[in-house]
């Protein structure tokens, strides 16, 4: 389980606090969307969840392990984020030795390695690609080869910042197939930091965060029927759900089946 309990942040080039005593779980093989306008304090979440910034005060904690510069390194064993450019994370100069270098730095053995690349490259459709440079590639085969490093390391948790944001449909659709893969046939706990609402569909939860404070917790149906909510976050309702939304003012409300159908098709959307 992930637990931040009262998490305060501030930039020291920002004025006022980014988080204000921000508190919420996230239970094993759950997966859970962070929802929020820009500068909402939904990255720096992100952040603070795998140590690249300290709470100033508060804590985030693993399974009671609280993340500390003594613990960093324990907790980092089991969880990894893929950022929404993944060039910022690449370090290799293919895509076999970029992943590698976290599997160097763990002190695998080099047949163990190989035989690790080899298969999680598979598992996310990029076998082929293993001598390509990381500049060569498309917007999700790097979302690709990053989670694959993930995997490779047997990350428990896996933290998405914007993963989709800078996508083209396609891909999009190819990363939101893989999340869902991540979580259903891997059972690994899976965070999603994004302003996307067809991607926050999927998940279990939500989270919506509005200027550093939890707005509202729940389903994505219970947050997605609160349309006020959504405006006062700055968010707007997918056309499927505003579909849903008008028919619910109509004669279609009392067929509960062309309801059920409607939200069905929105998530699968």
């Amino acid at each position: 389980m992930i637990k931040l309990d009262q998490v305060t942040f501030e930039y020291n080039t920002v004025e006022g606090q980014v988080l204000k005593n921000v508190s919420f779980e996230v239970k094993d093989r759950e997966w859970v969307s962070i929802l929020g306008h820009n500068g909402s304090g939904k990255s720096t979440i992100a952040k603070l969840m795998v140590g690249l910034l300290a709470t100033q005060s508060g804590t985030v904690s693993y399974n009671d392990v609280v993340l500390n510069d003594k613990t960093i390194d324990e907790v980092r064993q089991k969880v990894g984020i893929v950022f929404q450019n993944p060039d910022n994370q690449f370090v290799g100069y293919n895509v076999k030795y970029d992943i590698a270098f976290g599997l160097e730095n763990r002190k695998v053995p080099r047949e163990e390695m190989k035989s690790l690349i080899r298969e999680y490259t598979e598992k996310v459709g990029m076998e082929n690609e293993l001598e390509r440079e990381p500049q060569t590639l498309s917007g999700g085969q790097k979302q690709r080869v990053a989670i694959a490093g993930i995997l490779a390391m047997n990350c428990e948790t896996v933290i998405l910042d914007e993963a989709t944001s800078m996508l083209d449909p396609e891909g999009v659709e190819e990363i939101t197939g893989l999340i869902t893969e991540l979580k259903e046939k891997y059972q690994k706990t899976i965070i999603t930091i994004t302003h996307d609402l067809n991607l926050a569909a999927k998940s279990d939860r939500i989270i919506v965060l509005k200027d550093g404070e939890i707005l509202a917790q729940g389903t994505p149906k219970e947050i997605f029927m609160n349309r006020e909510l959504l405006k006062s976050s700055h968010l707007d309702m997918p056309f499927a759900l505003r579909f849903y939304e008008e028919a619910q003012k109509t004669d279609l409300k009392n067929n509960r089946e062309v309801m059920e159908v409607l939200w069905e098709y929105h998530l699968k959307k």
